[in-house]
């Protein structure tokens, strides 16, 4: 889900805002036993949201064909069971940028989470503390870094939108270092923003009180909130953001080989394999099958990360045997934030981790360097 606000960023009636909060009231953990899988909270998150806040967690771009595509692209491949396996060992553990993690599902860097949750990021990242996920925050957020850094231990990036203000990107970068953030997330894909139909017909709008402190652009009026943050961001500007910070650089938002065999020989740390969620190009390529044709022309040059669409333990087996090294959620996150705060987002991604373990078992796969395209039916 992108972290760029469709509409005017404008306040809400103090009504509005009492029945957001009224909505959002989280669930005690002691009520998530029955919650056996990730649409249970896709379906309880729809009655506990505002309506504005429910098109701003479900919603895409235009007729969300894309949106749709990128769930089918993961049913359309199928899996080929193994038999007579011993798999009484399962790991999932992997080392991603010098992380030591214990499983690959990251938390995509998503906007607002203070209009799905009152504690919004800092709840979030309590919730990656519980389920050892590493959380990318949003550039969106409504947080400012130093309170979610301090919210959990698990590691955080930082997704950065590039504003158009060299001298304000310095203090953004600095700020997230001191934080101890591990790695900057450059969205790429977001020069302009695409049609946000649901959004618009929610009349979408930021709470009142409520900061988007990593926004310059938008919170000083200098580009449209329509047309997206630095409209004339280039590679120039990669490489320019690449020399003032220590921290490695991913780019999120490559669906086209091309761009991401550019992004390997300017040996960037990572690739996001992403299209915004299905919320910016609409009938753009599922973010599963452009994995297949990034990792192919890459061809292991630099790590390949992919979100969009994932819901099952199935589903990140096939991402990871279509060579990508760790898969980020996004929308099953805040609909775990709307139900149940953190714990809610713990057991989004407890869920999904145990459902890898059993597909990986079931595929006669005890640990992540074993998964290729062996995997799937061809």
């Amino acid at each position: 889900m992108s972290s760029t606000l469709l509409g005017s960023v404008l306040p809400l009636a103090a009504a509005g805002s009492a029945r957001m909060k009224r909505a959002a009231a989280p669930l005690a953990p002691a009520d998530l036993a029955e919650f056996i899988s990730v649409t249970d909270f896709e379906n309880a998150a729809q009655a506990r949201l505002s309506p504005m806040s429910r098109a701003l967690v479900a919603g895409g771009a235009a007729d969300e064909i894309t949106v749709r595509w990128n769930r089918e692209a993961y049913d359309q491949l199928r899996l080929r069971n193994r038999v007579l396996v011993d798999v009484s060992k399962i790991d999932t553990r992997l080392n991603l940028l010098g992380a030591d993690l214990p499983h690959p599902i990251l938390i995509a860097p998503t906007a607002y989470h203070r209009m799905i949750h009152p504690e919004g990021e800092v709840e979030t990242a309590r919730g990656a503390e519980q389920s050892g996920s590493l959380f990318v925050v949003s550039s969106a957020s409504n947080t400012r870094i130093g309170p979610i850094a301090a919210a959990t231990r698990q590691p955080l990036w930082f997704q950065m939108y590039v504003q158009s203000d060299r001298g304000f990107v310095k203090e953004v970068v600095a700020e997230v270092e001191k934080a101890g953030c591990r790695a900057l997330v450059v969205t790429v894909d977001a020069p302009v923003v695409g049609p946000r139909y649901r959004q618009i017909r929610a009349k979408f709008k930021l709470t009142p009180g409520l900061e988007l402190p990593y926004m310059q652009d938008i919170n000083k009026g200098r580009d449209s909130v329509l047309r997206g943050g630095n409209t004339r961001m280039t590679w120039d500007e990669i490489d320019w953001l690449r020399s003032i910070t220590r921290l490695p650089v991913l780019l999120k938002g490559i669906l086209d080989p091309d761009d991401a065999a550019r992004a390997a020989e300017r040996a960037v740390a990572g690739i996001i394999v992403s299209n915004h969620g299905g919320r910016m190009l609409d009938t753009a390529q599922a973010s599963l099958i452009a994995l297949r044709a990034v990792t192919a022309r890459v061809d292991r040059r630099t790590p390949v990360l992919v979100d969009g669409g994932i819901r099952r333990g199935t589903d990140i087996l096939k991402a990871l045997a279509c060579g990508a090294s760790a898969v980020l959620i996004g929308r099953p996150v805040l609909q775990g934030l709307a139900v149940a705060g953190s714990a809610g987002v713990a057991r989004v991604v407890a869920l999904l981790h145990d459902e890898l373990e059993q597909a990986m078992a079931l595929t006669g796969r005890t640990q992540l360097s074993a998964i290729d395209r062996s995997v799937l039916w061809e």
